[in-house]
């Protein structure tokens, strides 16, 4: 797209990137059909790869019911098989998302915000559109305040979770010590490599609405992507 945020339509003229990238994986839902198959593609995107034992136990679903939505997705090309070392014994096969299965979980819809950013920059100096971050999560701080309703730390950390998957994060909170919100997926990854300033404002952002200090560890592997927000109590 090269930085446009418009998209040219094979039957309507251009659309939306956003709009675009929306369709696309309606698209792609569409072909992969059943809820189940769905279901697995969200339990992959947050391991580096599960076999048909383990996402059945995940999911509640027999070993043959699990093993013939993986061949399909497979057929597909939205997973693929590799084999995991044991121990003990033979290697086992798991089963781990493509990159094509990404199309699910769009990450490049802020082409618009990040123009604006650049343009900014051009305009009145190097930061501005630094400014415009802090201003726009000064911002986003303040409206998951007015949401949130808890007394600790976890109760409000369970409430944002909450409020964060909604908004395309794949959130969950971790009962691991210390505790930490994971995100395993980032609607705004495109906005963070672009500005590296706002993995240090999404930090400050949590420890102003959590009240204690916060570290940001972000991993890459496989393609897959994860983010722990972890309380320093």
């Amino acid at each position: 797209m090269s930085g446009s945020e418009t998209v040219q339509s094979a039957n309507d003229g251009p659309v939306p990137a956003v709009v675009f990238a929306e369709q696309n994986a309606m698209k792609r839902i569409s072909e992969v059909g059943r809820s189940q198959r769905m279901r697995i593609i969200v339990t992959l995107k947050k391991t580096q790869g599960l076999s048909v034992n383990e996402l059945g136990e995940r999911l509640k679903l027999s070993y043959m019911g699990v093993k013939q939505h993986c061949d399909e997705l497979a057929r597909q090309g939205y997973v693929d098989t590799w084999r995991r070392p044991k121990p003990i014994g033979r290697p086992e096969m798991v089963y781990r998302l493509t990159p094509k299965a990404q199309v699910f979980f769009p990450s490049t819809t802020n082409a618009t915000t990040i123009e604006i950013l650049n343009a900014a920059n051009r305009l009145y100096g190097h930061a501005a559109g630094e400014i415009l971050l802090y201003s726009v999560f000064a911002l986003k701080a303040e409206e998951y305040l007015r949401r949130l309703r808890g007394k600790s730390v976890l109760e409000l950390a369970e409430m944002l979770v909450k409020i964060r998957e909604h908004e395309g994060y794949m959130s969950e909170l971790s009962s691991e010590t210390p505790a930490a919100i994971v995100a395993y997926h980032s609607p705004i990854f495109d906005l963070l490599e672009a500005f590296p300033l706002v993995r240090r404002l999404e930090r400050e952002m949590m420890e102003r609405i959590l009240g204690v200090r916060v570290e940001r560890e972000e991993e890459m592997a496989s393609g897959l992507y994860r983010c722990r927000f972890v309380f320093r109590t």
